[in-house]
Formats: structure tokens, sequence, C-alpha cells
């Protein structure tokens, strides 16, 4: 019996070995293989970000994370427990590995916590008693420049589920950081480069003996916007406490020298994942820090507009530069009572387009509006892509309004009114724009008609390689029907810095360069015809926006700017000597280059 007993076992044990070294022998093999060599992702580094000049906006600075290999780690929950009791992780940490878990392979490193202090590194090195539980470097995102140039740049912040179905999964495998906003999300695939891929050997142990690369990453390409960071954070000064935007942008080619929205937040919050107290105080701000005001934010333009009003009404034939209207502080439509009234409401008597445009004076505009009727109005304004967005290279833009009768019957189901046609033509209403729009408008009238898409990114480059500048710039001709109409309108901008009683009459004194600008006041909300606006009486939040626009030199135009103050009252007083400033800055580096 143990004769037979011993028989049957041996048979048992030699079919066994027979199924497993020759029947199943291919299978078996590729699962041994499987368990000692592995392929895994290099995640390659993210490009840099420069302006125009080469300073650095956003780099990489060399970190550790902490990061678990379910296939190593027997006791997932208890080794998570241990780690959260020792310090090293917190339940965030935890709930953010379970929730990503999905995403990656049993053989996989998945990252449980970044941006190690040098300390904890220590600390787990010293004592580390865990399996499957290793520290790795990476390089971490910074912006050395904190919450300067943010609305440009962006942030980058962990993959989310949107993100993970958006980006290709082959070549996004290891990745954790993405591009959320501003250039970093707008050119990601850019700066993020291409995955490689390297093999791993394993002892019985789990312990890597062998590394091989497949093949290697292609880092990230390193980025130079066309943005001037002395300009930039000169502007950023100026608004600093306050509301608003500042943009300039190079008439000659559609780049963008300064795209400036206040208030500001710190990018690196986002990186490693905010807390919960500075995500409140961003949420419940009345201030909007995230709103990107220069592309996002819409504002009545005010007075800014007169000027392409005024060409409108040339080109079409409906006034002439003799044209001349006599202005008593208000103006009538035929057969109603109410008043339309001047800002100035004692009136400024005999007056020509150039003048109106000097002195801002809203009688001319509201009688050329009505003569011209809002279709044409809206027809002409168009041209210079009000209501329109202007196809700048970050997310996000909104495109403004410029109403018509189409237009208000769609969107309000009500007909247009003659009244309503006045006040488009002072940029009030319904009509809004960005401060982008602002800009780019006037770029187009300082070189008379070339409209181009505004553009962020200057050149490229791959590390070690030549600098390779981006695509050229797309533009487009308004068309004209006499180049002297252009020509009188800039006169009359002229005029707003250099007459006597030009709205901005005090940015001339000490000038270096000949500038041509035009102030606006944008109303909040709408007064009764008598009421008069007294700021001092009104909630800070409903006074005017401040505005100014302008270009120089106005012989041979290289930038246009765009400045909006929210709720500070006066174009002239508010926003025009910021955009001086601005200026200054920008013909000072002219010189000293």
């Amino acid at each position: 019996m143990a004769f037979l007993f011993i028989l049957i076992i041996t048979s048992i044990l030699i079919l066994r070995l027979y199924n497993l070294q020759i029947s199943n022998h291919d299978y078996y093999t590729e699962e041994s293989l499987g368990n000692q060599m592995r392929t895994l992702s290099i995640t390659p580094t993210r490009g840099k970000i420069f302006d125009r000049n080469g300073q650095i906006i956003a780099t990489n600075q060399l970190s550790y994370k902490l990061s678990l290999t379910p296939e190593k780690t027997k006791n997932i929950a208890k080794t998570l427990l241990s780690l959260n009791q020792l310090g090293f992780i917190d339940e965030d940490d935890i709930k953010r590995f379970h929730k990503n878990r999905n995403r990656y392979k049993k053989f996989h490193n998945i990252p449980l916590k970044h941006k190690l202090s040098e300390k904890q590194v220590a600390e787990f090195l010293v004592s580390n008693k865990f399996i499957g539980i290793d520290v790795e470097p990476y390089f971490h995102r910074i912006y050395p420049g904190n919450d300067s140039n943010v609305h440009v740049t962006g942030y980058v912040s962990r993959m989310n589920k949107k993100d993970k179905a958006f980006y290709d999964d082959q070549n996004y495998i290891g990745t954790v950081f993405v591009g959320k906003v501003g250039i970093e999300k707008q050119y990601e695939t850019l700066l993020h480069g291409i995955s490689g891929k390297k093999q791993i050997e394993r002892n019985v142990t789990g312990r890597v003996i062998d590394t091989k690369i497949i093949h290697a990453a292609e880092n990230g390409k390193d980025l130079y916007l066309s943005v001037d960071l002395d300009l930039q954070r000169k502007a950023e000064s100026l608004l600093k406490g306050r509301r608003g935007s500042i943009v300039v942008v190079d008439v000659r080619n559609g780049e963008v020298l300064a795209l400036v929205s206040t208030p500001t937040y710190n990018p690196n919050w986002f990186v490693n994942g905010i807390s919960h107290a500075d995500y409140n105080l961003l949420q419940t701000s009345k201030d909007i820090p995230q709103l990107n005001r220069a592309i996002q934010g819409l504002y009545p333009p005010a007075s800014t507009i007169k000027p392409m009003v005024a060409l409108a009404g040339l080109e079409e034939g409906i006034i002439t530069t003799e044209t001349t209207i006599f202005d008593p502080g208000f103006f009538r439509l035929p057969g109603v009572k109410r008043k339309f009234h001047n800002w100035n409401r004692a009136g400024q008597g005999l007056t020509n387009m150039k003048d109106a445009i000097a002195q801002s004076n809203d009688v001319f505009f509201y009688n050329l509006a009505n003569k011209m009727g809002i279709d044409k109005l809206h027809d002409n304004l168009i041209l210079f892509n009000f209501g329109r967005k202007t196809g700048i290279d970050i997310p996000g833009e909104q495109g403004g309004i410029m109403p018509s009768k189409a237009w208000k019957k769609i969107n309000r189901d009500e007909p247009w009114y003659r009244g309503e046609t006045l006040i488009a033509g002072i940029g009030q209403g319904f009509m809004t724009s960005s401060p982008l729009q602002l800009a780019v408008a006037t770029a187009a009238l300082a070189n008379k008609g070339q409209i181009f898409q505004p553009t962020l990114l200057k050149a490229t480059q791959i590390p070690g390689e030549p600098i390779i500048a981006a695509k050229n710039k797309q533009s487009r001709q308004i068309p004209i029907k006499n180049i002297k109409h252009w020509e009188d309108v800039i006169d009359g901008m002229k005029m707003v810095v250099y007459s006597p009683k030009g709205t901005a009459r005090r940015l001339n004194k000490g000038l270096t360069y000949t500038l041509a600008g035009k102030t606006g006041t944008s109303q909040v909300f709408g007064l009764d015809p008598e009421e008069t606006y007294i700021a001092e009486k009104l909630d800070e939040r409903l006074r005017d926006h401040a505005l100014f626009t302008g270009f120089a030199p106005i012989e041979n135009p290289q930038i246009a700017i765009a400045v909006i103050v929210e709720n500070a009252g006066s174009g002239s007083s508010e926003a025009a000597p910021l955009a001086r400033k601005v200026l200054d800055v920008y013909f000072k580096k002219q010189t000293t280059h």
C-alpha cells in the first residue's frame, strides 16, 4: 500500500512536471520573463517658458516623490495607514492615491506624495521598512515670479479624469501634471515632450538589478513668449491693489508685449494641489482674481470707440472733416422729449469731427450715430474685430458684443430703438469689448487698416538646438475707401494729447515720443436723463470705469496700448497716466538697446 501510494504521488508529480515543462512551456516562460522583466514609461522633462528677452517665467526644480508599487506591496491599506501615522502622507494623499490607482498597472510606481522635504527624504531612507515604497527624483514645476504674469502663463496641476480622456494615454501614462490654463494649457503638447520606454529586470525578491533604455524620452520644447517682462511688471505694479487690465501689442506684427490682469494669484499654489484655505480665498473673493480681465473681462468701451465711429462716418460719406454741429450740452431725437446729455452739460458749442475726438464730445457722436443707423455702425465696427474673438493663442477668450437690430431680436426678442443707436455711438448700451480687443482695434487704426491676430508664442527651442521662430502672424486688411480719412481720425487722436482742450493733454508734458490716444469713461449703470452722476454717493463698484487707448509714435507706429481700471472714474485722470508710464518704459528700453 505504501509502494502504491508512492507510485501515485510520483505519477502526479511527473504529470505536473510534464504539464509545466512541456505542454505549457511557452506560456510559463513568458510569465516568468514578465515577472523578471517589466517595460515602464520614462516621463520627459517639461519645457521651460521664457519672455522675449530670455528671462525665465516657468522652469523645473529637482524634487522627490514617494511612490507605491502595488505588486510589491502585500497589504496596501496597512502600509498607507503606517505611512500616515509616521507623517509621510496625509488623508488627502491616500484619497488621491485610490482615485488615481486605476490609471496604472500593478507593477507601476504610483505617486503617493510629491515635493517631499529634504528632512522627510532623509527620515524615510534611514528607517525604510516598507516593501514597495520608494523615494524617486522628479522635476517639479515652479514659477519664480510667483503671481507675476500668471494670467499669461497659467499653471500646471495634477491630471484629472477629463485630462486623461483628452490626452494620448500612451504618451501620458507616466505623466502626473498637465497645463490647466494659459500658455501651459495652450501649448501643453509642445511643453510635455514625448515619453520614453525602459525595461527593468528584477530578481526573485523584486529588487531591480538592471535597467535598459529602449528609447529615451524627448524632453518638451522651451517656449519664448512675445511678452516683455519689464513692461509686464511695470503694468502689474501700476494696477496693484486695483481691478483692471493693461494690454500692449506690437502694431507691426500683432505680438503681445504685455497682457496684465489684476488682481492676480500665485500659480505655485496649484502645482501640488492647492490648500482648502487658499482655494476658498480665491473662490470667495469678490475681485475674482482667476478672471483674466484682459481677454475675459467685457466692458462698455465708451469713448475709446469714437475714432472708429468717426472713421465709419467719413468712409460712408455721412460727414466730412468740415462737418460741424452745435452742442448745447445735449441731443434730442426729432419728436422725442428725452435729452441725451454730453458729459459736459454746459455744452461745447460749434464742434467738428477732430474737435469731437479731442474733447470726446458726445453730442457730435449722437448725431453721427443717428444719421448712420445701428446696422451701418455695426457693419463698420466689426471690421475692427468688435463683437468677435481676436484669436489670441491662450484659452478662454470672450468675444464681446457688437449689437445690431438682428442681434437684439435674436438675443432679447425685442425691437431696436433709435435711442439705443445713440448710446451705441458712444460705446455704451449693449456694446462690450475686452481690453485685448481695444488694443487690437487701436493698432489697426495706427497702421491704417491692417488687423493682426494677436499672438503670445514668439519662438520654440529644443534644448541645445537653434531657436525657431513661430509661424508668420495672420492678418487681414480693412477695406479703405480714402486713406485721408484714416489720417484725419489719427489727427483727432493726436489732438487728444496735444490740443489745449484735449482730454489727455496732461500726458504731453516731457514726452520723448509722439502719442495719439483716446480717453473713455464707461458707465456701470444707466442714469435717469436729468440725474447727475456723483461718484462719492455711489458704492465703489457702481462707479464708472476709466479707459485709455493709444499708440506711439504717431509717424511710424510701433505699439498700441489699452488700459481699463474698474470703477476708477475718469479715463483722462486715472487710466491715461498709467498708459504713459508703461509707454515710457518701452521707449526708454528702445533707446538703451
